[in-house]
């Protein structure tokens, strides 16, 4: 088979067939060129809350310039553990790698806001300090975003996560006769913030947003969300009534939750006071609160809950305030179910006189 250069050289400069050829491979040089020059570049994004880039790799350097959490970076190049990177306003320098994460992890943040876009409400509640929002629950898993303290934030999901432990010297036991501890879980919460952000914060960090004149009953039990049912009006002023929904004061328990408390408001003693309480609930997330028309009753505030029941399924559980009473309201295969295991009345037989 001939080589190119040896075609051309058997080719007259002016015919056609050798004008084609060198059009065909100027066409493949200029593609070859543009493939390289046109290669999109690796993206990274800042962790920390704000770092400053340096001129150089050394114990002494020169801050070029300070990016901040969330911040889109490219990169140049690597060395070591660090990265050079380009910033939007094109200033270049070297940070440490720690303190960025990959395209990779900024998309999935993004479909993850995406896919809990109209995932109910359980609570809203508040950092107590900068707090990480991670990939999922787990304190090795990955982050991107931070979120300051005292931030306001919606509570979408709880879930739990194995607690890390120390390392400890090692005992010898008699492997035969225990069994190993269960891992210590913590609780997590799915958050979503004022911008739309959306990842796992430790449970520990959010505070539930519920005023002190009710979060005072909780009586040592741990509040993890709390609901306005409705409102009533005591003198010039309107005080809300609140569904309060707690959980054992330790963490990783199997449930969301597993007791709730109404609390109505006293016009008379001008006072929060308990209308209702249930205890040993399989509580799941999450609940509803509605209202809903009852004939005579007229319109009245509704909440549902979603309990485990023994079988391991989780039913709803409907209950409606008509102040100061709350009442359960039975599904009709609930009324059916009922009315099976009521006992016949007996009917007396009329006397002859």
């Amino acid at each position: 088979m001939r080589s190119v250069p040896t075609l051309l050289a058997h080719q007259p400069a002016q015919s056609p067939r050798w004008k084609a050829l060198l059009l065909s491979l100027l066409a493949l040089a200029l593609l070859a060129g543009c493939s390289g020059r046109g290669r999109p570049r690796e993206t990274a994004y800042v962790t920390v809350p704000q770092v400053y880039l340096r001129d150089r790799i050394a114990a002494v350097y020169n801050r070029v310039a300070l990016v901040q959490n969330g911040d889109r970076l490219q990169v140049l190049g690597r060395s070591r553990r660090f990265v050079r990177v380009r910033t939007p306003e094109g200033k270049e320098g070297w940070v440490e790698e720690r303190y960025l994460v990959g395209q990779d992890v900024y998309d999935q943040m993004q479909q993850m806001a995406a896919d809990n876009r109209s995932t109910p409400l359980v609570a809203t509640g508040i950092t107590e300090n900068d707090t990480n929002i991670h990939l999922s629950p787990g304190r090795d898993s990955k982050h991107l975003y931070q979120i300051k303290g005292t931030t306001k934030v919606q509570i979408l999901k709880r879930a739990t996560a194995p607690k890390p432990q120390p390392a400890a010297i090692p005992v010898r036991e008699d492997v035969s006769s225990k069994r190993p501890p269960p891992a210590p879980m913590e609780d997590w919460l799915l958050v979503r913030d004022p911008e739309g952000r959306v990842g796992w914060v430790l449970a520990r960090m959010v505070d539930i947003d519920v005023p002190l004149e009710v979060a005072q009953y909780a009586e040592g039990q741990r509040i993890v969300a709390a609901f306005v049912l409705d409102q009533v009006q005591d003198g010039d002023k309107q005080v809300p009534q609140y569904l309060m929904v707690l959980t054992d004061s330790h963490e990783g328990m199997p449930f969301d939750y597993n007791q709730i408390r109404v609390f109505t408001w006293n016009v008379k003693r001008h006072r929060y006071e308990t209308a209702y309480r249930e205890r040993n609930l399989f509580g799941v997330f999450p609940i509803t609160v509605t209202k809903e028309s009852f004939d005579k009753e007229g319109v009245l505030p509704v909440f549902i809950l979603r309990v485990q029941n023994d079988s391991g399924q989780v039913v709803e559980r409907k209950y409606k305030l008509n102040t100061p009473i709350i009442r359960r309201v039975l599904s009709p295969a609930e009324e059916a179910e009922k009315a099976a295991h009521q006992p016949l009345r007996r009917t007396r037989r009329p006397t002859s006189r």
